[in-house]
């Protein structure tokens, strides 16, 4: 699908005076590629997906809700969590506005959980990665979405809501309306004007994440991979789940170096945990959620998260061998 960006990379790296061949001519090539191909993809998908988030509000989505059952909640509450690009700083805030908005407390943490957890942009990535593939990129989609609608029924099921730090319902957000008049011209802008502005914001990340991918990419040998984190290793899924809590990053700066893994012969459903648990349970966004949720709460929601990464881990790996 984007064979060109490989051709067109190799023959920069030539034109350099570079060995294609060499470690430093892969890495390099790499680096090219990848770069152009997910800020591309990050581009596109946050310019789709603003045109949805200019339409949100809390206030909205409680109307919406009135009369619906809880189930028809927990999957509107999915699709928000995948159309929200998201960091927990946002995640928050958004948080607080759903349970001050009465939104009911299952619903507002499907929300949570599904917004770190499944990402378009590695969807995408998934979908053109030819290792993965759009089985990978189904699977990974669908269980997100079963663990995050599993977590708010449960949060309702045993009346969770007790665990909700007090605070939660007094502060009030301000919501900037963008101006909607209909007007398909301004929604473009917004959206484009959107898209770019957290490109920018979050370049530096994952230009990093490019380098430590193409130096992987070039440098590191298979077999290490494949010895700690291969099909053969019956743990791998576990070390992937664990490796992930202390690395804070969002989605994009993680997914060159997801893309890595796979080309390098670890398993997708490893792959997927890894991204899952970099992106849903880190020791920042932790703290940062103590100020919504007590810390009871966020041992169940760690660990709830845990269990459930390793559990489609496994399954992953025995289906998509």
């Amino acid at each position: 699908m984007l064979e060109f960006l490989k051709t067109f990379s190799d023959s920069i790296v030539n034109f350099a005076g570079i060995d294609l061949s060499s470690r430093l001519g892969i890495s390099i090539s790499f680096f090219i590629e990848d770069t152009i191909k997910i800020f591309l993809l990050i581009y596109v998908m946050l310019f789709v997906v603003s045109l949805f988030r200019a339409q949100l509000n809390p206030q909205k989505i409680k109307s919406y809700l009135s009369g619906k059952s809880l189930f028809f909640g927990y999957i509107l509450a999915v699709f928000l969590g995948v159309v929200t690009p998201f960091c927990s700083c946002s995640s928050i805030p958004m948080f607080i506005a759903f349970s001050a908005a009465g939104i009911p407390f299952g619903m507002t943490m499907a929300f949570l959980i599904s917004s770190p957890l499944i990402s378009e942009v590695a969807a995408v990535l998934l979908l053109i990665t030819p290792e993965a593939g759009w089985q990978a990129a189904f699977v990974y989609i669908l269980a997100g979405g079963i663990i995050s609608i599993l977590g708010g029924y449960l949060c309702d099921k045993f009346r969770l809501e007790r665990l909700k730090e007090e605070s939660c319902e007094e502060t009030h957000e301000h919501h900037h309306h963008h101006d909607m008049k209909e007007e398909v011209q301004s929604l473009v802008a917004y959206a484009n004007n959107y898209a770019l502005d957290t490109v920018r914001e979050i370049a530096p990340y994952v230009l990093i994440g490019l380098g430590v991918g193409a130096v992987i990419h070039g440098y590191v040998p298979q077999e290490f991979f494949v010895k700690y984190l291969g099909a053969e290793n019956p743990f791998a899924v576990v070390i992937a789940a664990f490796a992930g809590i202390p690395i804070y990053a969002n989605h994009d700066s993680v997914l060159p170096i997801i893309q890595v893994l796979l080309m390098k012969g670890v398993p997708v459903g490893t792959t997927v945990v890894m991204l899952m648990s970099i992106t849903a349970i880190s020791l920042p966004e932790m703290i940062m959620l103590h100020k919504v949720l007590k810390w009871r709460m966020l041992w169940l929601f760690t660990g709830y998260l845990f269990v459930s990464f390793i559990v489609v881990g496994y399954i992953m790996n025995a289906i998509l061998l």
